[in-house]
């Protein structure tokens, strides 16, 4: 870990120390931009910069990748609704780390960023990985709003998606020279199709032969809308009777809407049919379990995880939200539908369990894709850039 002192600009030696880089997030979680962070940490030279990563609540089981020396982990621990404590618990940590620069993410970065600069920190980036949900539309314009007051605290922004690189422009006024775009990446060696036949996984009685597992990843907030992709698998259960014996549903994460979700299966007297294991650390190995990737979001967001689907050779069907679009083509690695519409979506998967050579084209089609455009070398190359030209700037790390 690094050293918990206030003067780490210099090493014994007396020579300026690798500059450290502080990422605020809400919390660590399987899916989504978290999954890039891990990614980011794992393949920027060590050499180049240290890192630590401060997480608003409770970051749980760190994943591998996290526990080396080098890499420091804080919790701030925050309670649900107003918990202002966090906040003096957030300057503390940036005073006593002084990080050369902040990199913050989403809503998390917005008290962040103004902390960051009351601080001192006077190197600062913003990603923009998830936009704002439509409903409520009062909600969404105060979170513009917020973003807005962000906008003169920040150095430069960052849009994991051509979509929400736009939006930064045009939505919060950013100047586009102060905005870049930088795609996920993702891990093609450890996410990769299956070798063989499908592992058991689940509980006893869940996976029999011949199964059609249809799968999704990520924290089980709303905003995830996993409940339209429960209704959509209640649906296609009752269209006829031969899928009740081998269509099974496997959602893998946490999140305040599980027990929703679980609740709706057990009402329908279907719950044998599907696995809600919460959040894993194996989530490699239960994709290649799946057959099918659905990804139901309301708004942008859990692009690591369908990145990740795809490396593994499975079609997917996402919400045509956000960045989507750039990431699944329609009749060539998945289908894009609606938000909010179980029975397209419904649709959508059936058109995969009843034929199984489309699944086996579009999974291919995926996997090829992500290996031609999508290496974690490339994205790592690109922070990296935009970190060295801001720590190059004049008087750029320079403490008050």
């Amino acid at each position: 870990m690094p050293p918990d002192n206030n003067d780490h600009d210099h090493d014994r030696d007396g020579r300026r120390a690798t500059p450290l880089v502080l990422h605020l997030v809400h919390r660590l979680e399987a899916g989504g931009a978290d999954n890039g962070l891990l990614h980011l940490i794992k393949h920027m030279p060590p050499e180049r910069y240290r890192h630590a990563i401060v997480c608003m609540k409770d970051p749980g089981t760190l994943p591998e990748a996290l526990r080396r020396p080098g890499v420091e982990v804080i919790s701030l621990h925050k309670r649900e609704g107003k918990d202002w404590g966090h906040y003096l618990r957030l300057f503390h940590v940036l005073r006593r780390l002084r990080p050369d620069l902040i990199h913050t993410r989403n809503l998390a970065g917005i008290e962040g960023q103004l902390l960051a600069a009351a601080a001192g920190i006077r190197l600062r980036v913003h990603g923009e990985h998830a936009g704002t949900a439509p409903e409520p539309r009062a909600r969404a314009r105060r979170y513009r709003l917020l973003r807005r007051l962000l906008r003169p605290f920040v150095g430069q922004f960052i849009a994991v998606s051509r979509e929400l690189e736009r939006w930064l422009v045009d939505s919060i006024g950013a100047r586009p020279a102060r905005v870049s775009h930088i795609g996920d990446g993702v891990d093609s060696l450890r996410f990769h199709p299956r070798l063989g036949p499908a592992a058991a996984v689940g509980p006893p009685g869940f996976l029999c032969e011949g199964a059609f597992v249809v799968g999704a990843v990520g924290g089980l907030v709303e905003t995830r809308d996993c409940a339209t992709l429960v209704r959509a698998f209640l649906l296609l259960l009752a269209e006829e009777e031969s899928p009740r014996a081998r269509l099974r549903l496997l959602i893998v994460g946490d999140g305040p809407c599980r027990a929703a979700c679980v609740e709706l299966l057990e009402l329908a007297g279907v719950a044998q049919l599907a696995w809600l294991p919460g959040a894993r650390d194996d989530v490699a190995q239960l994709m290649r379990a799946m057959d099918l990737f659905v990804q139901p979001a309301l708004v942008e967001g859990g692009r690591d995880s369908i990145l990740e689907a795809m490396a593994s050779g499975l079609p997917v069907v996402a919400t045509a939200v956000g960045g989507n679009a750039e990431l699944v083509q329609p009749g060539r690695t998945g289908t894009l539908v609606p938000p909010r519409a179980p029975q397209l979506l419904a649709d959508a998967i059936a058109d995969y369990y009843r034929n199984p050579g489309l699944t086996q084209r579009h999974g291919g089609r995926a996997r090829r894709l992500v290996l031609a455009e999508h290496s974690l070398l490339a994205m790592a190359g690109a922070y990296l850039a935009v970190y060295d030209a801001l720590t190059a700037r004049p008087g750029a790390g320079r403490r008050p």
